[in-house]
């Protein structure tokens, strides 16, 4: 009886196993290719992030002149069109010396960006005398960056077949099917820029930051597999 039960146990899992293998078909002649396209492409978006920062004993009063230099360059900013600007993390930390608490420190920061190089120095430069510089950077922008990656996906993916047919052809087979693709692009990625005799702390005379925008290299990356005709 137990060797009946057995057999029949086991006669239903070989079934199974057909039935699960009757639904999946078997696949021969893939083949996984990988192609880029990619170009160097200006950078013309200048990202600045300036903040105001004072120590003390007394926190109200630090809020005070923190609020009131970080307001005073949105006030200017605003007076420029051609830069958005954009107030940052705001914290209030104690500050501690040999574990005691000796004091409070007050922190804002300001984010500027333009299309305007120019511009943006000339008002990073004019607001250094009551804020410092944190960084500065060169990217692309959206507009530009979406219209690039859309070029380079239709390169890639022409150069793609093109490698496709090939494969197919030097195989013997009349062509392939496509079984699975990946695109990958680079999306927004901040270039950092050298400024030439700029000032990060705050200075009264600062000069504005002597920049170059420079270029950035965008690539897009395609892995697929293909299935050659039998």
């Amino acid at each position: 009886m137990r060797y009946g039960i057995r057999n029949y146990v086991l006669l239903l899992l070989t079934l199974l196993a057909t039935a699960v293998s009757a639904e999946q078909p078997l696949t021969y002649d893939r083949i996984t290719l990988s192609v880029s396209a990619g170009r160097e492409v200006d950078n013309d978006t200048l990202v600045g992030v300036l903040y105001a920062q004072q120590e003390g004993t007394n926190p109200s009063r630090l809020a005070s002149e923190v609020n009131r230099a970080v307001g005073l360059a949105v006030e200017r900013a605003k007076q420029m069109p051609q830069i958005k600007v954009q107030t940052l993390d705001y914290s209030t930390t104690p500050v501690y010396r040999k574990q005691t608490l000796s004091g409070w420190q007050v922190r804002q920061s300001l984010r500027l960006e333009s299309r305007d190089g120019a511009a943006l120095s000339a008002l990073i430069g004019e607001l250094q005398a009551a804020l410092a510089v944190s960084s500065i950077t060169y990217t692309i922008s959206p507009e530009r960056m979406q219209g690039t990656e859309d070029e380079l996906i239709a390169a890639a993916i022409s150069q793609f077949s093109s490698r496709a047919q090939l494969i197919a052809k030097e195989m013997g087979r009349s062509g392939y099917r496509l079984v699975q693709m990946n695109i990958n692009t680079p999306g927004q990625a901040p270039a950092p820029i050298r400024a030439r005799g700029m000032v990060m702390a705050m200075q009264e005379d600062a000069a504005p930051p002597s920049l170059e925008a420079g270029s950035r290299r965008v690539e897009v990356e395609i892995h697929a597999t293909i299935e050659l005709t039998p």
